[in-house]
């Protein structure tokens, strides 16, 4: 099959001339795109990837609701805060049932167990961001490192027009591979040799935190994506460099 956005395809539709919206005006408006863009086709995931993809997506909002409640703490009044502590007690609980769940899930894959082995070597990498990689960006092995950081919203991005040279920026991609990676990233610049040694090196030359740490992203991707093409342990050998330039 073949996944098109639907932002995409909508365009498709505004910009060749219908304005409405019907199942037929749909159909053909997708005959459309398939014919003109040619999307990639991907392998269907089998049973036990979307029973997996299930459960780390139910964690999610899991997380923001204990985020939360977390950030309301602090500030509430003496008397709501014991019925806080007991939601973030109980969201705890159920984070915890779910983690057991999805552990036991991952574990009975022998090539899985594999995977996450050799990603969790890395320094700065835990649980959650390692199963959200293989889970929510199964391609991670199989395209480029520019394909890659494109996919996961990290590639700086172009906006220039004649003469004029905008400033590059990091735009679109899929958000929850991106939301942990970026969490790696800042524990990576601290704990990860590597990366700690080119984000100082970013910063002594100038760029900004902001533009050193998406550097950083892309490659803690880049290295992570040869660790996986090619079945090589932590520490990698020299990689191609993450482009630096522009703003994130």
């Amino acid at each position: 099959m073949a996944v098109v956005h639907p932002r995409q395809a909508r365009d498709v539709a505004q910009a060749t001339g219908p304005l409405a919206k019907t199942d037929a005006l749909d159909a053909r408006v997708l005959a459309h795109v398939a014919a003109a863009v040619r999307p990639t086709p991907r392998p269907l995931p089998d049973a036990q990837a979307d029973a997996r993809r299930a459960l780390l997506a139910r964690r999610r909002p899991l997380v923001t609701r204990r985020t939360a409640a977390h950030n309301c703490l602090g500030s509430a009044p003496s008397r709501l805060q014991t019925d806080i502590q007991a939601h973030i007690t109980g969201l705890n609980t159920r984070l915890a049932a779910l983690d057991d769940d999805l552990d036991t899930m991952l574990r009975t894959s022998p090539v899985w167990r594999e995977r996450e082995d050799l990603l969790r070597r890395v320094p700065g990498l835990g649980p959650v961001c390692t199963r959200t990689r293989r889970l929510d960006l199964p391609e991670l092995g199989t395209l480029s490192r520019q394909r890659l950081a494109a996919l996961v919203g990290v590639a700086p991005l172009n906006r220039d027009r004649g003469t004029l040279r905008g400033s590059r920026t990091i735009w679109g991609g899929r958000a929850p591979v991106r939301a942990t990676l970026s969490m790696s990233t800042l524990v990576a610049v601290r704990d990860n040799p590597v990366l700690k040694a080119f984000y100082e090196r970013l910063r002594a030359a100038g760029k900004v935190a902001k533009v050193a740490l998406t550097a950083c992203m892309r490659k803690l991707w880049t290295i992570l994506n040869a660790m996986v093409t090619h079945h090589t342990p932590w520490p990698p050998q020299e990689v191609p460099s993450a482009s630096h330039t522009g703003s994130p």
